[in-house]
């Protein structure tokens, strides 16, 4: 295999009429998939869509979804995966910065998709997955045709995917991938995680971040089976896990926050599951526990990667220590270190705090069209700086201390929020928790914990603050704290900590 769109060619071969992807609307065995999958390329082809070229995908979760992403690989096009959370304008300008020359999108997306063809010159096709609508094609057309698509052999370093960054700061980058790294990531991943023909994945994670792409893709590699939400649910998902008998469920951690919250965790059987992987987010050991005495010791394994490196660098090994707290150890031909803070060149001592970097054939070749971007993010040595303060323990696992940018300097003291995050989620009330950062005229800026509380619970701000105090130096303590009904989050359920304050101005305060 040379890259993801070998995927299924390999899987149907082996595994033929096996089960492949269950979704609400449809069941596809490995043939159904690859077949189809097939007849997307072909019909891709028929309108000028080939090697190079550029489509991206914007949807839900779903079967159609899936199968385009393989049937835009097999034509030789190059996948641009869009979070369904971004505004027509924010699609218009990655359409226009990558040169997608055709979007799939949903029906509700389809009129305000088409409208761009004005603004974006590149654009030549609109594709629904749900039908004819205003100016777009209908995603059935494209699997009319019995012909299979002419045989493209992907170069294992040539462009794969362009993954667009979620823009914290200015224009979201679109980091280029190859196809050895996307095909190697969902290798790795599986092999770390021990995944074969005989699992059953549940996952809502979303189909165009790079950690639902691998959880989706790792499983058909191994021959496994993947149970697709649309959308989490807690409900659901614990209801699915007991109807497929699933052997592995992945998600981020609000997801296993809202599980263990839902009233239905009382009567949910969780027998079948063997282990369970989280990233996204830094996770309170507390409900880690929680979750591994629920599916009965099976090991909840944490994991990190961002979308510079198409999906994992670091996570356990199935049948290694799992330490909790720690994001596990760089996948196999992969180099991660911590470096100084101080000075980008050195290591940084076991035990001590610096940036996460990472190096091997899982890197990104660039940011697309952003060579200064490029530059900045990966220095002259190989090494992609992530952002992320970490350290290493003396056995050589990682932990994540928390993002760069989301450090809060509070009396010239560097406060961490996951760090406080880690200690409020240990409360027996609390469901879910986000520190942000609040301006304060003596210290400059100070810790406000944001806190869901559990269904029946109840707590009080000094109740919360009083339960951290043991555990946290006086100035990392939260200085205020906020019960709200929810936290705001990314498509993929991570919590959005810069959303924060906006949030807390919109909503009204339990």
């Amino acid at each position: 295999m040379n890259g993801p769109g070998d995927i299924l060619r390999v899987a149907a071969r082996r595994f033929g009429p096996k089960t492949a992807l269950v979704t609400a609307r449809r069941t596809l065995s490995f043939a159904e998939l690859d077949a189809t999958a097939d007849r997307v390329a072909a019909g891709l082809i028929a309108r000028g869509i080939g090697p190079g070229d550029r489509v991206s995908l914007l949807g839900q979760n779903r079967w159609e979804y899936v199968v385009a992403y393989h049937g835009v690989l097999k034509a030789g096009a190059v996948v641009n995966p869009l979070n369904v959370m971004l505004t027509d304008d924010e699609v218009a300008y990655v359409a226009n910065d990558c040169g997608a020359v055709a979007i799939f999108c949903e029906a509700a997306r389809a009129p305000g998709i088409a409208a761009l063809r004005a603004g974006v010159p590149s654009l030549a096709h609109v594709i629904c997955f749900d039908g004819d609508d205003a100016g777009a094609t209908a995603f059935a057309t494209l699997l009319e045709g019995d012909a299979p698509p002419p045989a493209f052999e992907a170069d294992r370093l040539g462009l794969c995917t362009i993954g667009y960054t979620s823009g914290t700061t200015g224009r979201p980058k679109g980091a280029m991938q190859s196809h050895r790294a996307v095909l190697l990531n969902c290798a790795l991943t599986a092999t770390m995680h021990g995944r074969s023909e005989r699992d059953v994945v549940v996952t809502a994670l979303p189909a165009p971040h790079v950690y639902g792409n691998v959880a989706i893709n790792g499983t058909l590699l191994a021959g496994g089976t993947v149970v697709l939400m649309s959308r989490f649910d807690a409900a659901e998902a614990l209801a699915l896990v007991a109807e497929h008998r699933a052997t592995l469920i992945e998600g981020v951690p609000t997801m296993y926050a809202m599980m263990l919250a839902s009233p239905e965790i009382e009567r949910a059987d969780l027998s079948s599951i063997t282990r369970s992987t989280v990233g996204g987010q830094t996770m309170s050991t507390a409900v880690i526990k929680a979750w591994e005495a629920r599916t009965h010791g099976a090991p909840l394994l944490e994991l990190w990667g961002m979308t510079e490196i198409a999906g994992l660098g670091t996570t356990h090994a199935i049948h290694a220590p799992n330490v909790h707290g720690s994001i596990g150890v760089a996948l196999p031909g992969v180099e991660v270190a911590v470096l100084s803070l101080d000075d980008r060149t050195t290591r940084a001592a076991p035990n001590t705090a610096g940036e996460l970097c990472i190096r091997g054939p899982l890197n990104m070749l660039g940011y697309y069209g952003r060579p200064d971007w490029t530059a900045e993010t990966i220095d002259e040595h190989g090494w992609l700086h992530t952002g992320d303060v970490a350290y290493a323990n003396d056995d050589g696992y990682f932990f994540v201390v928390d993002r760069l940018k989301d450090m809060i300097i509070t009396g010239g003291y560097n406060v961490y929020p996951a760090e406080i995050e880690r200690v409020v989620a240990t409360h027996p009330a609390v469901a879910m928790v986000a520190i942000g950062r609040i301006e304060d005229e003596l210290k400059g800026e100070v810790a406000r914990a944001y806190v869901v509380l559990k269904p029946g619970h109840a707590a009080s701000e000094s109740e919360i603050v009083e339960h951290c105090r043991p555990h946290l130096a006086a100035y990392k303590l939260p200085r205020s704290v906020r019960f709200v009904p929810d936290l705001p989050k990314t498509s993929s359920g991570k919590i959005m900590r810069r959303e924060l304050a906006a949030f807390e101005a919109a909503i009204a305060v339990v």
